[in-house]
């Protein structure tokens, strides 16, 4: 099976003259999806004073919404393959958008935590089932640049929500973080009835035993990672979270391998590109968080910025992701998957290891931006790899796992930059920063000496 025959478009022989615009408004809904990860990090003291929230409290708005989103993201892909993509994207978008207006109107703690929730159940649908519509619209060197368009948004989301975040809360006020998306959501529904093409499903039933199991597992695991940064990595809470997990992952691979129609086909799973994929996904969205992550904490607290002015340094490196992803989309056809990696990953390490000379603002901004053009390269190289070796039928639970290691990436770079530079957030210093740089900057050279093995793509 070659790369074309795996992502070939299944509706006619002439494509969809559609298509662009339908990749369009889908990647405008995930980058709507993946900016609600990181829009309320800078909305958090307000929405504090206004709900009274406390510290455990502001941690579950900004954390629940991933959890969710990670724990159901096989489910979505799932039920995307079994009843068709289409029917699922304006499904998930459709919520989404009435769970983003509930919790700008929430008057409660635990009215915005369920709405946050409900946000997360809505993505978790959509987001596969827009990658899969993606990979059963486009083939060959235009499924790789569709990827690069993709990639690229989703990749400057993080960013582009801390910006957003900044100027809607320094503006109208923090409910206006979540308002956004009502209008927005509503103009690309009306748009996705009309270009989105009737994908037909595969049919069958869903084999819930194994959606509970992956869910419980998933959720499990990323509460593990958010409180290992809460708490510590050794913690009660940790711990049992992560034996949880290990556990139910153990009972979802047993019951994938005896029940009739599982969720997810074992073999897919096997296959060394899609792992390579999966492998590649968890690094970049892990590097990414923690170039946020510290840079946003390295300008407030070192270099005394506005949260405002915090969101708008943070424009270059979105830039430079765009760039990344786009440039990568347009040579991985020739290049490879071997080398897009290598060289995207090695491109991020440099940028990681010069942003520990954080002593100036500039090479700060100058190196997270080049580290985000790696990182943005890394994230095409993650789906080409992952959609090279998967058949039409299986785009939806494959973007469903794709998408999972995304939120694990996230989750884990959180936790692990919190861990290395905790010194930093209670004492601030330049050098307690700058380790949380070299220790990100040491893991994508050693992600990207692990790359230089050889793809075992079939074709």
């Amino acid at each position: 099976m070659t790369a074309h025959e795996a992502t070939a478009p299944e509706a006619s022989v002439s494509p969809d003259p559609r298509r662009w615009r339908t990749l369009a408004f889908l990647s405008i809904a995930q980058l709507m999806l993946i900016v609600d990860v990181t829009v309320v990090a800078i909305a958090l003291p307000d929405m504090a004073a206004d709900l009274g929230l406390e510290r455990t409290g502001l941690t579950w708005v900004a954390s629940i919404y991933a959890l969710v989103f990670g724990g159901l993201m096989l489910l979505g892909g799932k039920a995307a393959d079994i009843v068709g993509p289409r029917r699922i994207v304006l499904a998930g978008l459709g919520l989404f958008t009435i769970a983003s207006l509930l919790a700008g109107l929430a008057s409660s703690a635990e009215l915005l935590l369920i709405a946050r929730a409900l946000q997360g159940v809505g993505a978790a649908a959509m987001s596969p089932a827009a990658l899969s519509v993606i990979a059963r619209t486009f083939a060959g060197v235009e499924l790789a640049r569709a990827l690069g368009v993709w990639s690229a948004l989703g990749g400057a989301g993080a960013a582009i929500g801390v910006l957003v975040g900044g100027l809607l809360t320094a503006g109208p006020g923090w409910p206006w973080v979540f308002y956004i998306n009502v209008p927005v959501g509503a103009a690309l529904l009306l748009a996705l009835l009309r270009s989105v093409p009737p994908l037909r499903g595969a049919g069958g039933s869903l084999d819930t035993v194994s959606a509970a199991l992956a869910t419980m597992a998933t959720a499990s695991v990323i509460y593990g990672l958010v409180a290992a940064g809460d708490h510590g990595w050794l913690s009660l809470h940790t711990l049992i979270a992560v034996i949880v997990a290990l556990i139910g992952y153990a009972l979802f691979g047993l019951r994938i391998t005896k029940a009739a129609a599982p969720l997810v086909d074992p073999n897919m799973l096997r296959r060394p590109p899609v792992l390579r994929g999966l492998g590649l996904i968890f690094v970049a969205t892990a590097l990414m968080i923690s170039v946020f992550f510290l840079g946003s904490f390295a300008l407030q607290e070192l270099h005394g910025f506005t949260p405002l002015a915090t969101g708008l340094s943070f424009l270059p490196v979105a830039l430079g992701t765009i760039l990344g992803s786009n440039l990568a989309g347009r040579v991985l056809p020739r290049w490879g998957v071997r080398t897009v990696s290598v060289a995207g990953l090695l491109v991020a390490a440099a940028g990681l290891a010069a942003a520990a000379g954080i002593f100036s603002m500039t090479v700060l901004v100058a190196a997270t931006s080049i580290a985000g053009f790696g990182i943005g390269a890394v994230f095409v190289a993650a789906a080409g790899s992952l959609f090279s070796a998967v058949q039409p039928q299986e785009a939806g639970v494959a973007s469903g796992a794709l998408s999972t290691f995304h939120e694990f990436g996230a989750a884990t770079g959180v936790s692990a930059v919190f861990s290395i530079a905790a010194a930093a957030l209670l004492v601030p210093t330049f050098h307690a920063f700058a380790a949380g740089y070299w220790f990100a900057a040491a893991v994508a050279l050693l992600a990207g000496l692990a790359s230089l093995a050889r793809p075992r793509i079939v074709g």
